[in-house]
């Protein structure tokens, strides 16, 4: 039995760009939705808990459009139609267009844990799915008071619960439950603000004191495979069917351009270019490998299907291969680190279900099995690797016991050692050989989610088209 066991989390915090750039609104508001939600919840978890090391992963444009939130709060002037709406002082005579628009806009949630829980809340839904039965005329006996409820309603719902615990305002405003003055109103958008513009700072302090590691992806999170190759798609799907063209016009240099700009932007925000990267959807193949290399990055992860496929390719036997890092024959090649599926998806699918003390302790339970099973001259490193924003709304308290729970357990523990990829590499692990890596991503190994179908491989069609 090995003596320790070396855990990273890595948390990565993406949304794609909603902006129209054409000077239009933006279109949906899960960017600043999960920066007051998730990825403020986040940082709390681990300031609370000091002892905790994981790697954070930003990608470049979501930190572009939280900077772009933060300077229309700085001017007044919202782009968003949510926080107009919110900022609006009287909502007694709002045009048919907005009326709809928070009707569409304001319901959008996991109702078992961001809906039901709000009897106030409920009840402004009940009354809407009533009416709705009766058709559009109906809908007009809705006030202004009723719409300025929603929404803030909405907002109050998409408030983090450690910021829940923090903020009298927020207590205030959930415990009167309707008839919200615009004074109500004005003073949440104030504090949404404040929270968005506290947002980056928080974590800056957290890489400065050394607890977290923050990583990037390229710029716009391309599909670095499809990018480079299409035909990179029938090394798991052989007789997946292509698009016309064969490769996409110019994507080697446009991936370049991603790496580039990723870790420029990445220095300016955090003080130095990242030491590594989660490509966009742990997708990569031999040759994204080597391009990340070409760049500097010193490690890259990707699912652990990926790291399956090649080494069955190989020939090479697989029996806990996904606990140590591998790299290409080539030693200057980028280290890379293979997620750990099944306790990966039991944080992001399965323990929402659970009570949080017992779903922490039986990861931890999880993680002391594969320690057991270790040589003891071998030290197991596991990556447990998602999404740092999705998976929270299914859980009761947005995971803020979950989270308590398990970070407890592990600052305590007497040989699992939370790190980060970095510091891995600082002390020179032994790392495996793959003659090749199978090109796939972290959804079931495969690339078939992005191509392989008539429409996707239309879509990509229309986009060679387009770049030509």
């Amino acid at each position: 039995m090995s003596e320790a066991l070396d855990l990273v989390f890595l948390w990565h915090m993406h949304q794609p760009d909603y902006r129209d750039h054409t000077g239009g609104d933006i279109q949906l508001p899960w960017t600043y939705l999960h920066a007051l939600k998730d990825y403020t919840d986040m940082a709390a978890h681990l300031e609370r808990h000091p002892g905790i090391r994981c790697v954070v992963n930003f990608v470049p444009v979501l930190l572009d459009q939280i900077e772009d939130y933060c300077r229309q709060f700085d001017s007044g002037r919202f782009r968003d139609p949510l926080l107009r709406l919110l900022a609006t002082p009287t909502l007694d005579d709002l045009p048919l267009s907005d009326r709809r628009l928070l009707l569409n806009a304001c319901f959008r949630s996991h109702h078992d844990t961001m809906l039901t829980p709000f009897p106030r809340y409920q009840r402004l839904y009940g009354l809407y799915r009533q009416l709705a039965r009766e058709g559009d005329a109906a809908l007009a006996y809705l006030s202004g008071a009723y719409y300025a409820d929603l929404v803030t309603w909405y907002h109050l719902s998409w408030t983090g619960e450690t910021e829940r615990r923090s903020q009298p305002l927020l207590a205030e405003l959930m415990s009167k439950g309707e008839g919200y003055t615009f004074g109500e109103r004005r003073a949440l958008l104030e504090l949404i603000g404040q929270t968005l513009q506290r947002l980056l700072p928080r974590w800056r302090a957290l890489q400065q004191r050394g607890q977290v590691e923050l990583s990037a992806t390229p710029d716009t999170h391309p599909l670095a495979p499809l990018l480079l190759d299409f035909a990179c798609a029938r090394e798991t799907l052989p007789e997946a069917p292509l698009p016309f063209a064969q490769t996409y016009p110019g994507g080697r240099s446009r991936l370049d351009a991603h790496i580039a700009a990723a870790l420029a932007s990445h220095a300016e925000r955090f003080g130095a270019p990242p030491a590594g990267m989660w490509p966009a959807e742990g997708a990569i193949s031999t040759a994204v490998v080597h391009q990340f290399g070409q760049h500097g990055c010193r490690w890259i992860a990707s699912g652990e299907g990926v790291l399956r496929n090649s080494l069955a390719a190989a020939g090479i036997d697989g029996t806990r291969a996904a606990y140590r890092p591998w790299r290409l024959a080539n030693s200057t090649e980028p280290v890379i680190f293979f997620r750990d599926e099944r306790l990966s998806d039991l944080i992001g699918f399965e323990y929402s279900k659970w009570h949080g003390r017992d779903a922490a302790g039986h990861f931890i339970h999880e993680l002391e099995a594969i320690r057991a099973a270790t040589p003891a001259d071998e030290t197991a490193i596991v990556a447990v690797i998602l999404d740092g924003e999705n998976a929270w709304e299914h859980y009761p308290y947005n995971g803020y016991y979950f989270f308590d729970d398990l970070y407890n357990l592990l600052e305590n523990h007497p040989f699992i050692r939370t790190t980060t990829f970095d510091a891995l590499l600082a002390n020179d692990p032994p790392c495996g050989t793959l003659p090749t890596v199978v090109a796939g991503s972290w959804v079931y190994g495969t690339l078939s989610t992005w191509i392989g179908d008539a429409e996707k491989n239309r879509a990509w069609e229309l986009l060679c088209a387009a770049k030509q």
